[in-house]
C-alpha cells in the first residue's frame, strides 16, 4: 500500500519512533534483568556497578564499576569476565574506547572555584589536576608543567593522609596563604614549606568531589574533552593531551 502527502511522513516517523522505543524498552529491560541477577550471584559486586550496557560482543554486558573499571558478564550472570575486549578485523579496543565515555570529566563541569588557577601565555588550553603537596608523582607533574605555556591549570587540593599523614595540614596552610599559587609552586617546585597560615579552606568540599568523581589517587588530570588520565605524564603527552595552542 503507497501512503502519499504528508500522511506517509507522520506514518515513518510514528513507526520509527515507536520501533525505537521497543528497542530502548527491550535494553533497560534486559539490563534491569541483568542487575537482579547480579544482585542474586554477585551482592558484594552489585552495589559498586554504576551502570549496565550491551556491550556489543558475544552476548555479553558491561558493568562500569565505581573504580572506573568495566568488567563483562552474559545476561544470567552465569560468568564473569575481567579483561579488554578487542575487535579482532582491526584490533579495535572496544574496552578502552568505552572507558573514554564512560568515565569523562569536562574541566568545565567542575566547581572550579575550589581550585588554585594558574594562567601562563594566553590560558588558551584548559587542564584540571587533583593533587596531593607530599605525593611524589604529582611533583614530578609540576616540573612538566612548569615547561608548558598557554594553559589554564586548575588545581584541586586532594590530600591523602593514608599514603602521606602530613598533606592535609600542608594543604590548609597553601590554600590559606596570602597567594596560594605561589605557595603551592614553592613547595613542589623548590621545597620551600608554607608558611602556618589559618583560614577557613575548602578542603572539605574538594574531598567531596574527589569522592564523587572517584579520584583514587593523585595526580589525575582532567583535559578538556573530558578524558580523566592517571599518573604524572611527560612533557610531550601533555602537550598532545592539551591540544594546540
Amino acid at each position: 500500500m503507497e501512503i502519499r502527502g504528508h500522511w506517509k511522513g507522520w506514518l515513518g516517523r510514528f513507526w520509527s519512533g515507536a520501533l525505537l522505543g521497543m528497542v530502548l524498552a527491550g535494553a533497560q529491560a534486559d539490563e534491569a534483568l541483568v542487575r537482579q541477577h547480579l544482585q542474586q550471584k554477585l551482592p558484594k559486586l552489585a552495589p559498586h556497578v554504576l551502570q549496565i550496557h550491551p556491550a556489543h560482543a558475544l552476548g555479553l554486558y558491561e558493568l562500569y564499576t565505581d573504580d572506573r573499571q568495566i568488567l563483562y558478564v552474559d545476561e544470567a550472570v552465569t560468568t564473569l569476565v575481567a579483561g579488554d575486549l578487542i575487535e579482532a578485523h582491526n584490533l579495535h579496543n572496544m574496552t578502552e574506547a568505552r572507558l573514554k565515555i564512560l568515565a569523562a570529566v569536562k574541566p568545565s563541569e567542575l566547581p572550579l572555584n575550589l581550585a588554585l588557577k594558574r594562567v601562563k601565555g594566553n590560558g588558551k588550553r584548559v587542564v584540571a589536576v587533583f593533587s596531593d603537596p607530599d605525593c611524589p608523582f604529582c611533583r614530578k607533574l609540576e616540573k612538566e608543567l612548569s615547561g608548558i605555556t598557554d594553559v589554564t591549570v586548575y588545581t584541586f587540593l586532594y590530600p591523602i593522609a593514608s599514603l602521606h599523614p602530613d598533606a592535609p595540614e600542608r594543604s590548609h596552610w597553601i590554600a590559606c596563604a596570602k597567594d596560594p599559587e605561589k605557595a603551592w609552586e614553592d613547595y613542589q617546585l623548590r621545597n620551600i614549606e608554607p608558611a602556618h597560615h589559618e583560614c577557613q579552606d575548602q578542603l572539605e568540599a574538594v574531598q567531596s568531589l574527589g569522592e564523587k568523581y572517584r579520584i583514587n589517587g593523585t595526580p589525575t588530570l582532567v583535559f578538556a574533552d573530558g578524558e580523566v588520565i592517571p599518573g604524572a605524564l611527560p612533557r610531550n603527552e601533555l602537550e598532545r593531551a592539551l591540544g594546540p595552542h
